[in-house]
């Protein structure tokens, strides 16, 4: 029989469906269980699927997916409109995009401990956002219906469930239009006339029903009944599986704890739990979601043989002895193969059976280069393992590295546990694409990533371009499995890691600043960091710069004979004159004819695989009309953001505070400045809350940036009980449109006039959202300065207030600076100014 090439080779033609119970967070791979085995292949005998849809990481409900995947055993998939750009971190500096990319990693995460699949549309998390109308215009309505409908077509599921409404009541504009949206393309997915061009690659689809299943934001999930007449199917999810040792509650507390940048960590939850359906669309059943649906072989021309089959391999199957169940797997392989190899069940079902032979044999296959990264054209030598832990007969025919055109004749019996290793030397193909996320490699829109090949749409992160195929003889047949070139190595800490193999430029250029701001014609150094990703770069690098500026020098060369070595490059960037324009700042690599135009940046934390991006390597350069006042700042860093940074570019001595510096006299510091989220996560501010304020009273200047009020859900309250010298409350009022007209209040506060004069022209030009978190009741001890609104909704205060203690000044803000100062939003630096020299003279 043809091989059959497993995993990652297939993940553009067919959907997998794989036991991911025999897998635990990337990294620290463990072999399957008997009960891992067990429920697989029981699996085998479910030709039934549930797709779930709802806006951003962390949406799911992941005990139901969990109950849906190893109770019910149905092929069940999460499909998340966006990655969750967005969104804050709390744990990292990382914005935007880097954001979605963490997030990205920790829903893979969440997926390897709860089981079903991961997708995405092409979605961007543009920030929050307030109604379904402002989403789906952000977004492009027809770009992302047309995504839902292709995942549809591609997945084929008989049930599809929303996580939220489609309306206001799912508290945010991205959540009621992942409800919207399922529920159009629930509608159209089986319309021929619909989105034509993909019927190239799928076939129209019809899912039988489509449920909501109910919840609304602020309510606990067990009060979230659905109040609406319809048909209403209470399930039960809060099983306990002996197979596993573990409740759904118990797996998904696991799972659901993977999204640590949101600080989504939660406790097991053991017991009853009922999820709530309730029909949106399609036929009515009574009592079950799938009821009055085919699940069995039935579906499948030609398969009478299989049901029976697979129930003789359950009853048969020896947990003490696994092997034994592989000829009839083997058997049942070669039956499933005659069948129709275009239904997708007869796919993902032999895709199946070739894990569980593996899993039941104990095989291990691996491709480890000996770096984990090379550039295209270089070399590199790869080891090969293949081990057949139990004493079965498997014979290794060939290893190959299809990319690299090595192919090696083995024909050796692989003896029970005893590893064949070898060492393969391979020239990369030239033609290699640089280890960029796919939805990265292209500009974007406001609202929409820019992906071009359809087949890509919906994977949650790249192929892999290289790979080892290790070809088996088991019992007369021949399996391919195909593996991913990765990079093994040893933590002193976490012992066996892995990460993923990487395709890098000759040469990477980074600016170690995101923004140089000049207020006044001074000249400012920019650094360069030039970064060799193979041996023997030889070039020069040189700055582009907007029109008006000077560079000196022109250029300068760099050697570099060591890969991965760097070398620090300075120029001098100085505006010629006032009109010098504001604009973006290129650095540029030249070696041998070649221009290298991008830098290099690795998102790395313990409970993802790091991520390598290549980002265009350029920063603003921007002309500020600025004065400020404050010489010495402190900082007490929050859940990560880049305002230091900031504050150095507008001539500030920047102290980061930390329990030391805290202990220190504070008089010192012209102005303190709280990082976002300070008070949410960082212990340290309940024993230095009272000097902080002390340091307010004998006449420092204190700016604390937004906080988070407490959460029910996440018990994520603040540190202290009273922020300011004088109470006030944090809200969770926010103003999402960037461009929302602000109203000055009062405008002769001082604030507001010294040493900037703060004018409409300020609050051009803003990124995401005016604020988030706003101050409330905060009574008379307080001023308000701003008034500002969403279209629509009447005028929010407490964006920013301020009161005198003492010989002092406090200021608690909600608006955005952690976006705008890193952006290069000149009224922002102006604004932000205003608010440390407030104490100065």
């Amino acid at each position: 029989m043809r091989s059959i090439r497993l995993l990652f080779l297939t993940v553009l033609i067919g959907w997998l469906s794989v036991d991911t119970h025999a897998q635990v967070p990337f990294g620290k791979p463990r072999t399957a269980t008997p009960g891992d085995i067990q429920l697989g292949i029981r699996r085998l005998n479910v030709l039934g699927s549930v797709l779930y849809i709802a806006a951003h990481p962390d949406d799911e409900n992941t005990l139901f997916l969990t109950y849906l995947h190893n109770e019910r055993n149905l092929r069940t998939a999460y499909l998340s409109l966006t990655r969750g750009d967005g969104g804050q971190n709390l744990i990292g500096a990382e914005q935007g995009e880097y954001v979605g990319v963490i997030r990205t990693q920790e829903l893979l995460a969440a997926r390897r401990i709860d089981g079903p699949e991961q997708l995405f549309s092409r979605a961007y998390d543009f920030g929050f956002s307030k109604s379904t109308d402002e989403a789906v215009k952000i977004w492009g309505r027809d770009q992302v219906l047309s995504d839902i409908v292709y995942l549809i077509r591609k997945f084929q599921p008989d049930v599809i469930v929303t996580r939220f409404p489609p309306d206001s009541r799912a508290g945010h504009g991205h959540h009621s239009a992942s409800g919207y949206l399922a529920e159009e393309a629930f509608k159209l997915s089986n319309d021929p006339k619909a989105y034509p061009e993909q019927l190239k690659l799928v076939k129209p689809w019809q899912a039988r029903r489509l449920f909501w299943n109910a919840f609304i934001p602020g309510q606990f999930m067990s009060n979230n009944r659905p109040s609406e007449t319809g048909t209403v199917i209470g399930v039960e999810t809060g099983l306990y599986n002996p197979l596993l040792g573990k409740s759904y509650g118990e797996i998904a507390a696991e799972s659901r704890s993977q999204h640590k940048s949101q600080g989504f960590g939660v406790a097991a939850n053991r017991g009853a739990k009922i999820d709530y359906l309730l029909l949106k669309e399609g036929d009515k059943p009574q009592a079950d979601l799938v009821e009055g649906i085919d699940m069995s072989w039935n579906r499948v021309p030609n398969s009478e043989r299989i049901q029976e089959q697979v129930y003789k391999l359950s009853s048969q199957f020896n947990p003490a002895q696994p092997a034994a169940s592989v000829p009839a797997l083997v058997a049942l392989h070669r039956e499933i193969s005659q069948l129709d190899t275009t239904q997708v069940y007869v796919r993902t079902k032999r895709v199946e059976i070739e894990t569980l032979i593996q899993q039941c044999l104990g095989l291990v296959f691996e491709a480890l280069p000996a770096d984990f990264a090379a550039t295209p054209g270089g070399q590199m030598e790869v080891r090969l393992n293949a081990i057949n832990r139990l004493n079965a007969p498997v014979k290794l025919v060939r290893v190959r590295l299809p990319q690299a055109g090595r192919d090696t004749t083995m024909n050796v019996v692989m003896k029970a546990n005893e590893q064949i290793s070898f060492t393969l030397p391979a020239t990369l193909p030239a033609t290699l694409k640089y280890t960029q996320p796919y939805w990265l490699e292209k500009p974007q829109q406001k609202g929409l990533f820019t992906v071009t090949d359809q087949r890509m749409i919906g994977l949650p992160e790249n192929p892999p371009q290289l790979t080892a195929d290790f070809v088996v003889e088991i019992d007369g047949s021949t399996f391919t499995y195909t593996r991913p070139w990765l990079y093994k190595y040893t933590d002193p800490v976490e012992g066996e890691l892995f990460r993923s193999f990487e395709i890098r430029p000759d040469v990477t250029v980074n600016l170690t600043e995101r923004v140089y701001a000049f207020a006044d014609n001074t000249a400012k150094t920019v650094d360069v960091v030039v970064k060799a990703n193979r041996a023997s770069v030889k070039g020069s690098v040189s700055l582009e710069v907007p029109q008006g500026w000077r560079v000196s020098p022109s250029s300068e060369p760099f050697t570099l004979n060591e890969k991965l070595q760097e070398q620090r490059v300075t120029f001098t960037l100085t505006p010629q004159n006032s009109n010098a324009a504001s604009g973006k700042l290129k650095a540029v690599a030249t070696v041998g004819g070649g221009r290298f135009t991008t830098g290099i940046r690795t998102v790395s934390y313990p409970h993802i695989p790091p991520q390598t991006l290549f980002p265009s390597a350029e920063a603003t350069v921007e002309r500020l009309n600025v004065t400020v006042k404050a010489k010495q700042v402190g900082y007490i860093a929050g859940a990560g953001d880049e305002v230091p940074a900031a504050l150095r570019q507008m001539g500030c001595t920047v102290t980061l505070l930390d329990e030391v510096e805290l202990g220190k006299d504070l008089s010192r510091f012209d102005a303190i400045v709280v990082g976002i989220r300070a008070y949410n996560t960082e212990d340290r501010l309940k024993y230095s809350q009272e000097k902080l304020l002390d340091y307010v009273k004998k006449g420092g200047t204190m700016v604390v940036q937004y906080v988070t009020p407490g959460n029910a859900i996440l018990q994520s309250g603040l540190k202290v009980s009273q922020i300011g010298p004088f109470p006030f409350a944090v809200s969770r009022d926010r103003v999402a449109e960037e461009d929302a007209v602000v109203t000055v209040l009062n405008p002769s506060q001082f604030l507001l006039n010294k040493p900037n004069k703060i004018t409409d022209e300020d609050f051009k030009g803003w990124v995401q959202e005016r604020g988030i978190y706003f101050a409330q009741d905060y009574g008379q001890a307080y001023e308000s300065l701003f008034s500002m609104n969403d279209t629509g909704e009447a005028p929010k205060l407490g964006s920013l207030i301020y009161t005198a203690y003492g010989k002092g000044h406090f200021i608690y803000t909600g608006l955005a600076f952690f976006r705008q100062l890193p952006n290069g939003v000149p009224g922002a630096y102006r604004l932000f100014a205003n608010l440390i020299s407030a104490g100065s003279k």
